[in-house]
């Protein structure tokens, strides 16, 4: 039982890893309402949380997968299970922070860039299990 509420709790930082970049990406116009920022200065420190984001989110990934699920083919279970919490997640964040001004709605491109990202980000959660893997072979 502790190993699979590890591995929902690591499912649910790949989906927080997914998640925080594409509301990042998608509410740049409501930003940019809220603060008064300008739009070039918001994709400059967006782009920045991204890159941080990922970085951190993969090491804490790595040391996580490795520590918590140890050296289990069970591990690439997260490619599915981060799934439903994303979609969950989406919906909180949506429910509580509705669209009310028609100008915060996102482009088209932003879409563009969900769409590949979650499309890619499976390859992503393998590669990371498979990285996990490899170090833990090489440590025995």
């Amino acid at each position: 039982m502790k190993y699979f509420i590890k591995l929902n709790l690591v499912s649910i930082i790949y989906a927080c890893i997914a998640l925080i970049p594409i509301q990042l990406i998608g509410n740049v116009y409501r930003i940019n309402r809220l603060t008064g920022c300008k739009i070039a200065t918001i994709n400059t420190i967006t782009a920045v949380v991204i890159i941080i984001e990922f970085i951190v989110g993969t090491i804490l990934i790595l040391i996580l997968t490795k520590k918590w699920l140890k050296n289990r083919k069970a591990n690439f279970w997260t490619m599915i299970l981060w799934v439903p919490y994303f979609i969950l997640f989406t919906y909180i964040t949506a429910s509580l922070f509705p669209i009310i001004n028609e100008g915060d709605s996102p482009n088209p491109i932003s879409g563009f860039f969900a769409i590949g990202l979650l499309m890619l980000f499976p390859f992503y959660i393998y590669s990371i299990n498979f990285i996990s893997l490899a170090l833990k072979k090489i440590e025995v």
